[in-house]
């Protein structure tokens, strides 16, 4: 709030902006406590931890991370795929579904490498959930020359990153109101990622830049 405020060319320290929120009863959105959603009972390959909590790049496609969370509507549950690049925490890839299956998972990547067009040998890491685990997924990254990385069994923080993403979409847009149908929450979560979190939404591991910002000042 602070960094935004100054942009505008507010001359505010924390302190002031905290007490004017404090004042004005402007109170930050705490986020829910975090829910296992891996199924790791499968008896598929699953790849060592290449990544090893090291969440840092010294530049774009170096780094990818992919997970799925869920999002409630009155129709049911919608599936939300992910792939971020570490470096710039920008969301590169994404798919949505009404079911929890690897298409869901492979579209999120061929979006991912349509858009990068990534050289090869770098990391891709994911949880062990059987969707990142199945034969045809895998089958596309050894196509492309990654590197497989996944985390330790239902150990959220080896993939703290998209874990992070999630917490901060469903606090900042998916738990602010009751969503009737799928579509309503897909349309919404297009825009917050294409419209906001990408170019706009600053981060405090960025320098205050968005993911756009930080990429275009590295080019």
């Amino acid at each position: 709030m602070t960094v935004e405020l100054k942009e505008l060319g507010f001359n505010v320290g924390h302190r002031r902006v905290g007490r004017l929120m404090s004042q004005n009863r402007i109170q930050v959105f705490r986020t829910h406590k975090y829910k296992a959603t891996t199924d790791s009972a499968h008896n598929l390959n699953v790849a060592p931890n290449l990544l090893d909590q090291d969440f840092g790049a010294t530049g774009p496609n170096q780094k990818w991370a992919g997970d799925i969370t869920y999002i409630w509507t009155r129709e049911g549950w919608l599936y939300l795929a992910v792939v971020i690049d570490l470096y710039s925490r920008r969301v590169i890839g994404w798919a949505v579904s009404n079911r929890l299956t690897k298409n869901l998972a492979i579209r999120a990547l061929q979006m991912a490498i349509n858009l990068r067009r990534p050289p090869k040998g770098y990391i891709h890491h994911t949880d062990r959930g059987s969707q990142y685990c199945a034969h045809e997924y895998q089958k596309i990254l050894r196509q492309h020359d990654f590197k497989v990385s996944m985390s330790g069994k239902g150990n959220c923080w080896d993939n703290a990153i998209t874990e992070t993403f999630f917490k901060t979409l469903k606090a900042e847009l998916i738990w602010r109101q009751t969503w009737q149908t799928r579509r309503q929450a897909e349309v919404a979560a297009f825009n917050y990622i294409n419209g906001f979190y990408n170019p706009r939404r600053k981060h405090s591991a960025l320098g205050y830049k968005s993911p756009l910002a930080f990429e275009r000042k590295a080019a």
